[in-house]
């Protein structure tokens, strides 16, 4: 098992790695701060529910949305870590089946892709479930707070 993790870990930041390119230069697309600075997490909605006025509505389709993702995030996670085992077992012999290894990794960044998705799905629920009033308000306290 502990052979697994490990070689799972080595896979996930190599693609990690091989995905940012050489260092100093940035892919096409936009940084993903540029993503972040657009969707409110969370968190950061629940810990300040009354300051930016929630109504109960809102707080009910967020819950509901939230539990929706946490339960795709659990699932995806329990296929992630079954293939993580699978790749481990991959690389143990001496001599490794490129092609099998590969098709390994395409399962896993499917599955990564899986779980990326299911987070822009609900930072998309979470911003357009709260007003522009709102939005303004939290993206204020998240300007203080760091």
């Amino acid at each position: 098992m502990r052979v697994s993790i490990f070689a799972f870990a080595f896979v996930l930041s190599a693609t990690s790695v091989a995905a940012q390119g050489p260092p100093g230069q940035r892919g096409p697309g936009p940084a993903p701060d540029d993503f972040g600075r657009n969707f409110f997490p969370p968190e950061l909605v629940m810990q300040h529910q009354s300051e930016i006025g929630l109504q109960d509505s809102q707080r009910a389709a967020l819950a509901s949305a939230i539990q929706q993702a946490q339960g795709k995030f659990t699932d995806v996670q329990w296929k992630l870590s079954a293939e993580g085992e699978k790749m481990g077992r991959l690389l143990q012999p001496a001599q490794v089946d490129e092609s099998q290894v590969l098709e390994e990794v395409d399962r896993i960044l499917a599955l990564e892709r899986e779980m990326k998705r299911t987070q822009i799905s609900l930072m998309v629920r979470i911003k357009n479930t709260l007003t522009p009033a709102q939005q303004a308000k939290l993206a204020e306290i998240r300007s203080r707070m760091g």
